[in-house]
């Protein structure tokens, strides 16, 4: 259902039907100062939908991008050893694939820290980052990764090729999911991509994120949940073509890498994705339909298991103030009462609180400090990663528990 008659950000059509109800949550990103946890914290509604025409899935609340991603953005990118890792093997491919030199531009949107431009600069290719967080920018340009503080649009990119600017790649890592103004976002990448240049654009795949229920990956700062179908379509209106796809399993529970260029074309890859989508019925609405009592499965699953726990007198940390944590635990109900406490290895989260549900944010130290129990992996995405990383508190008889797509121990 879509009672207010939105229109499709992507398409404009009215053709849009309502599958998932998160209720009103917090901004998943906005962490709490423990100074500031009597003022009152802003709700929205978090609905998802499809649209029929299409097939673009969204979050329909509308809420400013300067709203969604303020000067005190927390995301720090390099705190993840298994992301540098894959951007640094995505940059050497581009390298040798593009034959990149000193002669070359290669632009990243969303550039965040620097944590994948700066593998180029190693290289001696030239680079422009392009991120509206002040911080992140700080930190690009103080690793000599040359960063411009401001969010990129057609208007931006205008004025960029007025400088005689053109990139030969540009590169949009988990961004395009974030922009309010998809068509604007788009219609600037084709104009800011030199001829023969080639973009390459990653995102969790939406057939991903059905198939294992990760509803979790679902907040208002991430508007839309791409498919080939619905990029393909996309880039057509933009007269940019997709002319292949990569998957990524492992990364954010399921991510495809689309590579685009002005120039049509196609490749074995993405004909069997393109057809696969079809065949499974992942552009009709039926496709979603019964998402929304898995979600609601998982939620009195985890909340039976966490309260059995609790009532065994067992204590309970979280791992991971992501965005996705916090889309779990308010949609949930996971307080303080079930869950003490949330730790994450990004020090500029540490000291502050969740939304909504107000756990403090500590470092990863305090697992072996306090010896909790038990982990709850809100970052489970990463959970090998993270379990590595705990070798030790799982030897002094620490457990890790998986939320999606069903809650267990491991």
């Amino acid at each position: 259902m879509n009672p207010a008659g939105d229109a499709c950000r992507s398409c404009g059509s009215r053709d849009v039907a309502v599958f998932l109800d998160l209720g009103k949550t917090p901004l998943s990103d906005r962490l709490v100062a423990p100074r500031d946890l009597e003022a009152p914290e802003p709700h929205f509604q978090l609905d998802v939908a499809f649209c029929a025409s299409c097939s673009m899935v969204q979050v329909l609340e509308k809420i400013p991008q300067e709203v969604l991603f303020p000067s005190d953005y927390p995301y720090f990118s390099s705190f993840s050893g298994f992301v540098l890792e894959h951007s640094r093997r995505h940059v050497h491919g581009l390298v040798e694939t593009r034959g990149l030199n000193e002669s070359s531009l290669v632009v990243e949107l969303a550039s965040n820290d620097g944590y994948l431009l700066r593998n180029f600069v190693d290289l001696g290719i030239p680079v422009l980052g392009i991120d509206p967080t002040p911080r992140q920018c700080e930190a690009a340009n103080e690793v000599g990764v040359r960063t411009l503080c401001r969010f990129f649009s057609d208007a931006l990119a205008e004025e960029l090729v007025a400088d005689g600017l053109r990139a030969d790649v540009i590169i949009a890592n988990n961004v395009m999911a974030h922009i309010p103004d998809l068509n604007g976002f788009v219609s600037g990448m084709a104009k800011l991509l030199a001829p023969g240049g080639i973009i390459t654009v990653e995102n969790p795949y939406v057939r991903d994120l059905i198939d294992q229920t990760a509803f979790d990956t679902i907040y208002h700062e991430h508007i839309f949940y791409h498919s080939c179908t619905g990029v393909a379509g996309l880039m057509r209106r933009h007269g940019l073509h997709l002319n292949h796809v990569e998957h990524f399993p492992d990364l954010h529970g399921g991510t495809l890498r689309y590579h685009i260029s002005h120039e049509p074309g196609t490749s074995p890859d993405l004909d069997a994705y393109l057809a696969e989508e079809i065949s499974s019925g992942l552009s009709s609405a039926a496709y979603y339909e019964g998402f929304g009592r898995r979600v609601e499965s998982i939620k009195a699953d985890l909340l039976q298991l966490l309260g059995d726990l609790r009532a065994q007198g067992k204590t309970i940390a979280g791992y991971g103030a992501a965005a996705k944590g916090s889309t779990l635990l308010n949609y949930i109900g996971v307080g303080r009462d079930l869950v003490d406490y949330v730790v994450d290895r990004n020090v500029h989260k540490q000291g502050m609180l969740m939304p909504g549900t107000h756990q403090p944010i500590l470092p990863t130290e305090s697992l072996l400090v306090r010896q909790p129990d038990y982990v709850l992996l809100l970052a489970w995405n990463f959970k090998d990663e993270i379990m590595a990383q705990q070798a030790e508190y799982a030897a002094a008889g620490g457990r890790f528990i998986v939320p999606v797509p069903a809650p267990g121990i491991l």
